[in-house]
């Protein structure tokens, strides 16, 4: 696989995706290349996510998800979780103060079973803080898996079948929209995976259902402004059918 090739088009000529999805992918990879040990690709990383916030906020993405630790992360080593727990700890707490000044929302998704405490409290400071910000909403998909989301929601779902709130009849595809962990969340518009891996990992199963994908062989810690700027472009070049014919834009 190829990097997604430049255009000759200013990225502001086309449509920004509202939402978008990235899939940070290659973080061991990178440090393994350099003869380093996996943590430290796990702290560049953050270095990668911190630019990348920045540069999707200033070119007016609305909603940006990152999977940042998965359901199936578990199996790594525990040396390594432990690392990854404490970077996240020290995400919050360098950048919540800057992201609350940029008027950025933080919604985290995901499930808390096995989280640390201390853990779930600076999540939980950090959506409340944020709470009523207007600007970019960030999404963290953290211990996060789709078929563990979906499952939830059908549960969510059949307990109010059985309370007598909800027939069966009645129950849509926005009836397991309104149930899942981004309820509140238009669907993504593009997702992103680097490290030139093409697979979706459990990720967004549901929401990515007409999204247009964009896969990129840099590793996660090396994926910058101009990667990020290059996708877009990829996006906007494309026509989206969303099962059907092309829509009339008006244009």
């Amino acid at each position: 696989m190829s990097e997604v090739p430049p255009h000759n088009f200013d990225i502001h000529e086309g449509e920004i995706p509202r939402h978008l999805a990235i899939i940070m992918d290659g973080n061991g990879r990178w440090a393994q290349k350099r003869g380093m040990p996996r943590t430290l690709g796990h702290k560049q990383g953050v270095e990668a996510v911190r630019e990348t916030v920045k540069a999707a906020r200033d070119l007016g993405v609305q909603y940006l998800t990152l999977y940042s630790f998965s359901s199936e992360n578990w199996s790594r080593p525990k040396e390594e979780i432990s690392e990854l727990f404490g970077l996240l700890r020290m995400f919050i707490r360098r950048d919540l103060a800057d992201l609350h000044k940029n008027n950025v929302r933080v919604k985290i998704i995901g499930r808390e079973e096995n989280v640390p405490e201390d853990i779930l409290n600076l999540l939980d400071e950090a959506q409340n803080l944020t709470r009523d910000n207007s600007g970019q909403t960030l999404i963290i998909a953290f211990n996060y898996g789709g078929r563990d989301e979906i499952t939830d929601a059908v549960k969510r779902i059949s307990s109010q079948v059985v309370a007598g709130t909800l027939s069966i009849d009645d129950i849509t595809n926005e009836t397991i929209t309104g149930n899942l962990d981004t309820h509140d969340v238009p669907d993504p518009d593009l997702l992103i995976r680097t490290s030139g891996e093409v697979r979706l990992s459990n990720f967004l199963l549901w929401q990515l259902a007409y999204s247009e994908m964009v896969f990129v062989d840099c590793l996660w810690p090396d994926f910058n402004r101009d990667n990020l700027e290059n996708a877009i472009r990829e996006y906007q070049g494309r026509t989206r059918r969303f099962g059907g014919l092309v829509r009339d834009t008006g244009s």
